[in-house]
């Protein structure tokens, strides 16, 4: 036989073709090898102990080989950007091979001479494999990580009710940015994620602070890797860096579920990076618009001979101007993770994270959008409101530990230990008022010194897994979670020269010039701090009443418990709820599924109405009916769908006391509108990711509220390989927002806009790429955000050339 190298396959012994097979997966342009010596006797029905962590499918199917003696062949191009999950158990060769596939569109064999292999399932075929049914003991594999490949979508997520669904399962809208996205487009902060993603608005109403809203209402759940709490004040501080995240999860209504209080909006799920099986290592240098420079680097692997032991760690650093004047951001992330395999059944996790933002120039309550007249004040793009002097800084700390236990017969069970503190500091111009041209008068300024301290403790412990009953298979899951979030803040002002409180009249030239003269806070200090503990009890159970039809139950009970003060109010706080959940998915066809749930969920409230007596929770509610698609051995998802939220007794500002704390009424509001979604694969090149939503927003009495929250949105993200040149990669992204207004008087306006951003890189080998990104390619002016009845403008056109290195 003709033993050349390329061309014809290889005939080599079992060790040297799991090295062959790990070589050719790394240099991706390598020839298939095909074993055509036997497998050593039983070493394909051998039971053995892996332990192996997640990582890319040829390096796992190497491992398989070289522990197994099995002889495995592989085509290179076939497992080429494919993850495989974390195989841990006792198998033989075939079952920890099948385990590595998972639910991918491969599919395993076994040649003549006992060689293992894999190919690619043709149409319409099912799972079914030329070897015998493997009956895998362990946990099915979960979600791989998402970096490492071109996808758009996943094949899992379990944000819905804690137990591992595909989007096509889950009787909700499910969308996701994964790694590939992020790096394609330069989503570099959750903010860019965001504004990106279908259904959510990104409310920036000053350069520091960003509130979001999905459906109408404010999203206040933000959950890292599934577990968290809810945000305080409904904003994020700061500018939160993606960098350490391998994909971020958005899903669509109340989720009383995995998220224990909160809003009938969105929860987002940020799912972090976590160690890999083998070495490998990247690193990138971005130059962008305004002498932004951004650094970031990403180390993984293992750290001891067995690869019992891995960890990961990422960091970046970005600085630069801006747009805006006198604003100087500076950002810095540190994230570290170790995984420990503390047997076959046990895997210890823990982790920190740091980042630091220090903006100079920070702007405190935006552009005042109304002028003395009723028109709306008009200013040039990189307006800014902020002194010289001006500063935000902010820090987050996260840490997390995690211990995951098979129990047998497909049982788990996962404890999540978490700490977070994030504290700022600041000193602040704010202009509000109207101006009178023809006086040159109407704007005041009010400077500010505040530092606040947020600590949050959160753990979550559950037991998932399958049990039988009337002769079928279901899921279930029960646990527990327990929070705590002490909030403190202090603010000092300054005393005004004319006595009559904390605001100076103020010409263009300090309201816009940044010339207002660095205050002496020797005014009154006020301070407030809150405690808030929730405690929660879920349950849910995922029943197979049918090959075709699902129903998920599930519900959770919450005690949530806050005391705290203000100057003006002090409050103690207890309340309890349940929050049931129901969901029914039925198969239509191969392809296409119905879907309906109802959910619904409660939120404890801090304001006072005019009595100066808390508010009760405000409570919320959820229904969706839709379908949804699974395309391309699922790697494109689809889902369209008709959803009716409503929140009621949502406080809303009603007045000021007299000493200028304010009093809330409860509101009702609801939303109605349609929603269609799209994330992954339209052909062999092409991604994409697109999201519509059409809603309206109103009251009890029937009229328009909410009006700041744009009525119509669409987002477009594509990419595609050049068959051609498939180093080459192009990619255009698409946002348009309707028409939005802080109130119904439309002084502070802001029309529907486009905006449309561009991408291209190229691989000039397999370590080194480049990439070029253009965003607002038609430099549209518009405003962010009128939430607030103020604003600032978004980018003008901008542009950022990257070179990225990885191994």
């Amino acid at each position: 036989m003709n033993q050349r190298l390329l061309p014809q396959r290889l005939a080599l012994q079992p060790r040297l073709i799991a090295l062959a097979v790990s070589a050719a997966c790394a240099l991706i342009c390598a020839p298939a090898a095909t074993a055509q010596t036997a497998a050593p006797a039983g070493a394909a029905s051998a039971v053995r102990a892996y332990q192996l962590p997640a990582g890319p499918l040829g390096a796992t199917l190497m491992q398989i080989a070289q522990q197994s003696g099995q002889a495995i062949s592989v085509d290179p191009d076939l497992v080429r950007g494919l993850q495989a999950p974390a195989i841990r158990g006792n198998f033989t060769a075939a079952e920890a091979m099948q385990q590595a596939i998972g639910n991918s569109d491969l599919q395993l064999q076994q040649t003549g001479n006992g060689t293992l292999t894999v190919r690619r399932k043709q149409a319409g075929e099912g799972a079914q494999s030329s070897l015998p049914e493997v009956t895998v003991s362990a946990t099915q594999a979960t979600q791989m990580p998402t970096q490492g490949s071109d996808t758009y979508t996943v094949r899992e997520s379990s944000a819905a009710a804690k137990m591992a669904l595909s989007p096509r399962e889950t009787p909700q809208t499910i969308s996701v940015t994964t790694r590939a996205k992020m790096d394609d487009f330069k989503l570099n902060n959750i903010n860019q994620v965001l504004a990106s993603s279908s259904g959510i608005t990104v409310e920036k109403a000053e350069t520091e602070r960003t509130y979001f809203t999905a459906r109408g209402f404010d999203v206040t759940n933000f959950l890292f890797d599934g577990v968290g709490v809810p945000l305080t004040y409904s904003t994020q501080a700061g500018d939160l860096d993606t960098a350490m995240f391998d994909r971020i999860e958005v899903l669509q209504g109340a989720n009383g579920l995995s998220a224990s209080t909160g809003n009938p909006s969105a929860t987002v799920n940020f799912v972090r990076k976590r160690p890999t099986a083998q070495f490998q290592a990247s690193a990138g240098l971005t130059l962008s618009s305004w002498n932004t420079k951004r650094m970031d680097a990403d180390i993984s692997g293992p750290l001891n001979e067995a690869g019992t032991l891995s960890g990961r760690i990422v960091a970046a650093h970005q600085e630069g101007n801006s747009y805006l004047d006198r604003y100087q951001p500076t950002k810095d992330l540190f994230y570290g993770v170790v995984q420990a395999d503390l047997g076959n059944a046990t895997v210890a996790t823990l982790g920190y994270s740091y980042q630091k933002v220090h903006a100079k120039g920070a702007m405190w309550g935006a552009l005042p959008l109304t002028n003395a007249d009723g028109s709306q004040a008009q200013y040039a793009v990189g307006a800014n409101t902020s002194a010289d002097w001006s500063y935000y800084d902010s820090k987050e700390q996260r840490s997390f530990a995690e211990l995951s236990q098979q129990l047998g017969d497909g049982w788990q069970w996962k404890t999540s230990l978490n700490y977070d503190q994030i504290d700022s500091d600041s000193s602040l111009f704010y202009v509000a008022g109207a101006y009178d041209a023809s006086t040159g008068t109407g704007l005041f300024g009010f400077p500010s010194m505040t530092t606040s301290s947020n600590k949050r403790s959160f753990a979550d412990s559950n037991v998932n897994g399958k049990f039988k009953l009337f002769g079928r298979e279901h899921d279930l899951t029960v646990g527990l979670s327990w929070s705590r979030s002490r909030q403190s803040q202090l603010s000092r002002n300054t005393a005004s020269p004319s006595g009559d409180g904390y605001y100076y009249d103020i010409p263009l030239s300090q309201a816009f010039g940044g010339a207002f003269p660095a205050p002496v806070y020797d005014g009154d200090m006020t301070t407030e701090a809150y405690t808030d503990t929730r405690k929660t009890v879920y349950a849910a159970t995922r029943l197979n009443l049918h090959d075709r039809v699902k129903l998920l139950l599930g519900a959770n009970y919450t005690q949530a418990d806050s005391t705290g003060y203000t100057e003006s109010n002090t409050h103690v706080l207890s309340q309890s709820a349940v929050s049931p959940y129901a969901g029914l998915v039925v198969d239509l066809n191969e392809n296409i599924s119905a879907f309906g749930s109802y959910t619904r969920i409660f939120n404890p409230q801090y304001q006072v109405d005019a009595n100066h007596a808390t508010l009760a929770a405000a409570t919320g509610n959820s229904y969706e009916l839709g379908l949804k698609g699974e395309f391309f051995q699922r790697r494109l998802n689809a889902s369209a769908s008709v959803f009716r939220v409503k929140q009621n007794n949502l406080a809303n500002y009603a007045g000021a006391f007299a000493d200028f704390s304010y009093y809330y009424n409860g509101i009702s509001a609801k939303s109605e509108g349609v929603e269609f979604n799209l994330n992954g694969q339209l052909s062999r090149n092409w991604q994409a990711t697109a999201g519509l939503v059409a809603m309206r927003i109103t009251g009890d009495d029937g009229s328009q509220v909410r009006t700041y929250v744009p009525r119509r949105q669409l987002r477009l993200s594509t990419t595609y390989r050049l068959p051609q040149l498939e180093q080459v990669k192009i990619g255009a992204s698409l946002l348009y927002q309707g028409k939005t207004s802080y109130d119904t008087t439309n002084a502070a306006y802001q029309g529907g806009y486009s905006v449309l951003n561009l991408m291209s890189s190229y691989e000039i080998s397999k370590n080194l790429s480049v990439s070029l990104n253009l965003n607002n390619v038609f430099n549209k002016k518009y405003l962010y955000s009128v939430s607030q009845g103020s604003g600032y403008y978004a980018e003008p056109i901008n542009g950022s050339v990257a070179i990225n290195w990885k191994y």
